[in-house]
């Protein structure tokens, strides 16, 4: 039996959506499956060394809110300025009281775990980053990188 892969590719840049490309390729290696992850546009955030992960309320419906805020505080509320900031707070928060792992930690575990970590060369250059603003880790490549892994993955996510 040959090993099983996971192929992934993230595009969203805040702390919500950060977890699910790390969660899932920490635990696919867990399982033994070979895992590259291609992090691509807004994705890339999560490739930082220093990172700065928000949470945006708005366009994100499904995000419970406090005190039953979903059911009386109109969405064009969420456009208050510093609402982003107290969101991000209050998930911070919400995350260190369940002991759920930090972004750090299970991009850690991913880099301890032999997940390939890739960065878009493509973003990067659109946007005018540099590679010393990302970790150690990460290779570069564009997307005939990720195709050539993913045409012989078992799994392929777009999140």
């Amino acid at each position: 039996m040959s090993e099983k892969k996971l192929a992934l590719i993230a595009t969203k840049g805040t702390l919500d959506w950060a977890y699910p490309p790390f969660i899932l390729a920490s635990t696919a290696a867990a399982l033994g499956y070979n895992v590259n992850v291609f992090f691509t546009f807004y994705g890339l955030q999560l490739l930082r060394k220093k990172l700065d992960l928000k949470v945006s309320p708005l366009g994100n419906p499904g995000m419970p809110m406090p005190m039953g805020m979903n059911k009386w505080f109109p969405v064009l509320g969420t456009t208050i300025p510093g609402m982003e900031t107290a969101m991000t707070k209050m998930m911070k928060q919400k995350i260190k009281k369940k002991g759920v792992a930090s972004i750090e930690e299970l991009r850690n575990l991913c880099i301890e775990a032999d997940v390939k970590l890739i960065g878009c060369q493509m973003t990067i250059d659109l946007f005018d980053m540099k590679r010393e603003d990302f970790i150690d880790e990460i290779d570069l490549g564009g997307a005939s990188t990720y195709f050539e892994f993913a045409g012989d993955a078992d799994v392929q996510l777009f999140i």
